[in-house]
């Protein structure tokens, strides 16, 4: 499933399995999660590189542009019984502008459209909770590193 233009600014191109795709991608990881990561591991560029690229060959990913601005990433995957949202980064100068909060509610909307539950999950030290919080997603489980979350349809 593709995602629809979010007017009237953003797009949301897939991108493919090239290098320069896969390269923006984990510069995108790196500037958004990068931080979050190095403050309890340190950044190993070796094993980041090959977490991302398990993670690009397992689901869609989409650039968020803004006319000619990279903004980030974030990939959007419905299932039969659930939509996946994640891999959602936005590089730190696009950050704390409401963009976020706009392209996360644009992915509920559709989710709700199909109406199907949200699932993501995040690094429980990541203030990021707090926003998708916010948006109606509850705690359903937690492991040493992140916390899972869902939130229900809305009709």
């Amino acid at each position: 499933m593709d995602i629809p233009r979010l007017q009237p600014d953003l797009t949301f191109p897939r991108l493919k399995a090239i290098s320069g795709d896969i390269d923006f991608a984990f510069k995108a990881k790196r500037a958004a999660l990068g931080p979050h990561i190095t403050q309890k591991w340190g950044w190993d560029e070796e094993f980041q590189r090959d977490v991302h690229m398990r993670r690009y060959q397992e689901k869609p990913f989409f650039e968020v542009k803004k006319a000619e601005l990279r903004l980030g990433t974030v990939s959007f995957q419905a299932f039969s019984d659930h939509v996946r949202f994640g891999e959602f980064y936005l590089f730190p100068e696009f950050q704390r502008q409401g963009t976020g909060s706009r392209i996360l509610q644009h992915c509920l909307q559709l989710a709700d459209s199909l109406s199907l539950p949200v699932r993501l999950e995040y690094l429980i030290w990541n203030p990021v909770g707090s926003l998708y919080r916010r948006f109606g997603f509850l705690d359903v489980g937690h492991s040493d590193i992140h916390c899972f979350m869902e939130r229900p349809p809305r009709k």
